[in-house]
């Protein structure tokens, strides 16, 4: 089989490297990949937004399978294109897309269909907000309706930073036109869970839980990141947990979204947080999440592309879906600086010895030596018998990972382990 992967992070990477497992795939091509997805499988100098020259190399190339990973072909209907060109694929249309394409959408939708989440208003107009944020309780969450990068989200702790977020998304367009419709919602404690999902619109297989680390620094300071690394499985998330999330809204989501004529294949994002009310909903993606896809597909035990398939087919309920009973840690090496300015050009080497995976996200090939050229430039990943083991596993590997101006968390996996020390 030839395979089409669109996209070109750490997150492609894992994906790419795990649909190679299965023996009947003959060629992979990314679109556009990056120089480390080079090693792995064809790049190709095609945007992921850049539909149409997607669906025609998929046509020219005769691509018998496509996977749409990013969010933004998505919401852009790469999937609706592909299909109308006779191209199997492995994601949302573009009217599913929405439950991440518009924040608003989704936040609807939980309302109407009883699913747990913040309470919360939406705005449209700057002054509108800026008069509810006089009385509303402190802290607060301000949300970019549309897509951004995975950065549109505030946590104000003040009155001042929730003013000044929906000035900056609102009146400053920091996003765009993502920021020109928000939502104002209530802030809610408790530890977060992330759970990708399979789904082919009936049927809903959870995988393994995870827990990322957003912010840039140790002890979860600094600024908001796409994610410097994660764990997998998530402690918080027991089996009582995951009953009633089953339960309360991992099945209610895909009934809701059936009834509104949107049904959902592909992979479903739920971002939970575990309050003292049980589980809610923070966010919703249409995709796999970066990087939480690199500890999770590495703890599949089975084959990527069949499952992918099933989801398409709408063939779930039949294919076995297993995960190994071993833990995994992602490490994040970015760029200096990140996620403000950095420098890139730097060569990326790899001790021998490495063991584990080495995912590419923000690299490429310049005079024939890979080098950093993104602010998430790769994720060190090891798999051990218990959470503890993978940690020092990937912290070993990390040693052996070198280019100018890397910088990495510490303490990646910390707040899990305290999870057994409680208890």
């Amino acid at each position: 089989m030839k395979l089409l992967v669109v996209g070109g992070g750490g997150r492609e990477h894992a994906i790419i490297k795990k649909l190679k497992e299965n023996p009947s795939v003959e060629k992979i091509y990314a679109l556009p990949g990056n120089g480390g997805i080079a090693e792995d499988a064809e790049c190709v100098a095609i945007g992921a937004k850049e539909i149409d020259r997607i669906v025609e190399f998929a046509v020219e190339n005769k691509i018998d399978y496509a996977v749409v990973a990013p969010d933004d072909p998505l919401v852009l209907g790469a999937v609706d294109r592909l299909n109308e060109a006779g191209i199997a694929c492995f994601g949302p249309r573009a009217n599913a897309a929405i439950i991440e394409g518009s924040k608003i959408f989704s936040k609807n939708l939980m309302k109407k269909y009883g699913i747990p989440t913040a309470k919360y208003e939406v705005f449209t107009e700057m002054d509108a907000a800026l008069d509810y944020l006089k009385d509303a309780p402190i802290p607060t969450v301000i949300k970019a309706d549309g897509l951004a990068l995975g950065k549109g989200v505030v946590i104000a702790m003040t009155r001042e930073e929730a003013y000044e977020a929906v000035r900056s998304m609102m009146a400053d367009k920091v996003f765009g036109e993502s920021g020109s419709r928000v939502v104002i919602e209530e802030f809610l404690t408790g530890p977060e869970v992330s759970v990708l999902s399979f789904t082919d619109g009936k049927t809903v297989i959870p995988m393994i839980s995870s827990m990322d680390h957003k912010r840039a620094l140790d002890g979860d300071m600094g600024l908001n990141t796409g994610g410097m690394g994660t764990i997998a499985p998530n402690p918080y998330y027991t089996d009582e947990i995951a009953k009633r999330c089953m339960e309360e809204i991992f099945l209610p989501t895909i009934n809701a979204m059936n009834a509104e004529g949107r049904t959902f294949k592909g992979c479903l994002y739920f971002g939970l947080m575990i309050t003292e009310d049980g589980p809610k909903v923070i966010e919703y993606n249409c995709r796999f999440g970066d990087p939480e896809t690199q500890v999770v597909l590495p703890l599949l035990d089975g084959d990527l592309l069949t499952i992918m398939q099933a989801c398409t087919n709408g063939t779930l309920a039949d294919t076995p879906v297993k995960f190994k009973d071993s833990a995994a840690c992602c490490v994040i090496m970015a760029s200096d600086g990140y996620p403000g300015k950095y420098s890139g050009g730097f060569e990326i080497t790899k001790d021998a010895d490495i063991e584990g995976e080495v995912y590419i996200a923000g690299a490429k090939i310049v005079d024939g030596k890979l080098v950093n050229a993104g602010g998430r430039v790769l994720g060190v990943v090891a798999i051990g018998d218990t959470l503890g083991e993978a940690i020092d596993a990937a912290y070993k590997n990390v040693a052996k990972v070198h280019f100018d101006n890397a910088f990495y968390r510490k303490d990646i996996g910390k707040r899990a382990m305290a999870v057994f020390s409680d208890n």
